[in-house]
């Protein structure tokens, strides 16, 4: 990777079970297993997928006429496969969006499917890599120590 392609986030646990996403930028996401209001991991991929389309669809039709609802919906099924394996199926992105009446209206509105589509099949970096079945290497950084 060069340095300008890598992307990367730290996980800090703040509690037992509770922890807080930081990214190089300062931004701070909470992240816990599902009894708070924490994001789970899947609830942020699930953004993640949403959200990679959605800013995609979004910067270029709003040039054309700004929305009056842009709203993503983002789904899917957790599932334990025949070998005790857990994972999502059935991922669907949900767009529901409206711009007003007349011609800039008229413009955004006529793009989306097309920039739905494209954001899909080429742009959205997070649909590509889960679609694509991207290996995910996992690896302890240093020994772990017991205070004696």
């Amino acid at each position: 990777m060069t340095d300008g392609s890598q992307r990367s986030v730290e996980i800090e646990r703040t509690s037992a079970g509770e922890y807080d996403v930081r990214n190089v930028r300062g931004g701070v996401i909470p992240l816990g297993s599902g009894d708070d209001e924490r994001f789970t991991p899947v609830e942020l991929l699930l953004a993640a997928l949403g959200g990679c389309s959605g800013i995609d669809v979004d910067l270029v039709t709003s040039r054309k006429g700004e929305p009056t609802r842009f709203l993503i919906r983002v789904r899917g099924d957790k599932v334990k496969t025949e070998g005790g394996e857990n994972r999502l199926e059935n991922l669907e992105v949900e767009f529901d969006v409206a711009f007003p009446g007349g011609e800039q209206g008229d413009r955004a509105r006529a793009i989306v499917p097309r920039l739905i589509r494209q954001s899909h099949d080429k742009l959205c970096t997070v649909t590509r890599t889960v679609e694509a079945g991207t290996p995910v290497s996992t690896f302890e950084a240093g020994a772990v120590t017991s205070p004696q």
